[in-house]
């Protein structure tokens, strides 16, 4: 049997961030370490989170982290690819862009739709995409290390995601998958997840990978 190879790409929750030191969880806390043990052998997973990544915004200073700008080329570093989790969307939510849940998850049904698109040509094959949308943020941001890049907008339009990001992966022909039924932020800074919630979204994916 040909060995999976899954890709996750996504933001600060995807590449582990610990809200209550700043630094990053070991791979045996993060949910895509933990997705690799369940998964078990026959399955490659690639971590490529990155802190503050939006779906397709610039930063006046860090364009960078625009996750359309490096989806074309990670793809085709890592192909070929049989699964791409796409977890996106909370850092559009970040007052400089002020958009809103329906803009940032259509957002994220072009990134599905270029990931279709490129692995097409440069594969020869489409992917299953698990169109993620991300978990809610905490009521305490306004309080937390980051306010004021992070409003009571923000909460706000977090809890409108799970009807927009669903729409779209039906429109995308993705799976759809909620990570608000599975995990909540953390306390620390109602934006990061903690290692219990990372257990519960790994516990997840699996689920869903293997019932496929």
């Amino acid at each position: 049997m040909a060995e999976k190879t899954i890709l996750c790409y996504g933001d600060s929750n995807t590449y582990g961030y610990d809200p209550t030191t700043g630094l990053r969880f070991s791979s045996d806390i993060r949910w895509t370490g933990r997705l690799g043990r369940i998964l078990g052998p026959g399955f490659r997973i690639i971590e490529e989170g990155c802190n503050g990544r939006t779906t397709m915004y610039d930063y006046p200073d860090e364009s960078w982290k625009n996750g359309l700008h490096y989806l074309r080329p990670c793809l085709n570093s890592h192909k070929p690819l049989d699964i791409v989790i796409l977890m996106l969307g909370t850092n559009d939510l970040k007052e400089i862009f002020h958009a809103s849940a329906q803009e940032i998850a259509e957002n994220a049904g072009r990134l599905a739709a270029v990931i279709q698109e490129f692995t097409a040509e440069k594969q020869g094959s489409v992917p299953q995409i698990i169109l993620v949308s991300p978990p809610r943020i905490g009521p305490g941001i306004t309080s937390s290390p980051f306010r004021g890049e992070f409003t009571q907008r923000a909460v706000t339009e977090s809890a409108e995601f799970s009807a927009y990001y669903r729409q779209e992966a039906g429109r995308r022909g993705c799976v759809f998958f909620d990570a608000a039924q599975y995990v909540r932020p953390s306390r620390e800074d109602s934006l990061h997840l903690m290692p219990e919630a990372h257990a519960a979204l790994a516990e997840g994916f699996g689920a869903v990978i293997k019932g496929s």
